[in-house]
């Protein structure tokens, strides 16, 4: 198969910032952990990670439009909560999206309960740290 792995805003900064939380590896060796893991599955995986709500949108439609993957996993951070605009660009596409967070958001404040994005994705994996992109990849091949 062939996966996007997107990230959204502030995941630039993983491993940098609240460390007790996402921990201290960065994005880019979580990166290099999830293609090692399709690599050897014999998938095919690219990634993408942007701080801007309409550059996350364009690369939905890009992917879409272009048929470059199979399924999306998407980290959307704090967006997740109020995105109608990626909510709606999920919608618009018919390529699966697994909602994937590293942290346990339904035992963190209360406003990270809720995601405008879960009724449009495929399902929505949380809590299992960077393991959270790899669980939602085997999802997928199940």
């Amino acid at each position: 198969m062939k996966f996007l792995v997107m990230n959204g805003v502030n995941l630039n900064l993983t491993g940098k910032r609240e460390q007790s939380v996402y921990g201290t590896q960065t994005l880019e060796q979580i990166n290099e952990k999830i293609s090692a893991f399709c690599e050897r599955n014999g998938d095919e995986v690219s990634f993408y990670q942007s701080n801007i709500e309409g550059e996350l949108v364009n690369k939905l439609h890009e992917a879409f439009l272009s048929r470059s993957c199979d399924a999306v996993i998407f980290n959307a951070g704090a967006f997740t909560h109020y995105s109608y605009a990626l909510r709606d660009a999920i919608a618009s596409i018919d390529i699966p999206v697994a909602e994937v967070h590293m942290s346990n958001v339904h035992a963190r404040e209360p406003f990270r309960k809720t995601s405008v994005l879960s009724e449009v994705c495929k399902g929505v994996v949380c809590g299992f740290g960077a393991n959270s992109y790899i669980a939602a990849i085997v999802a997928f091949k199940a």
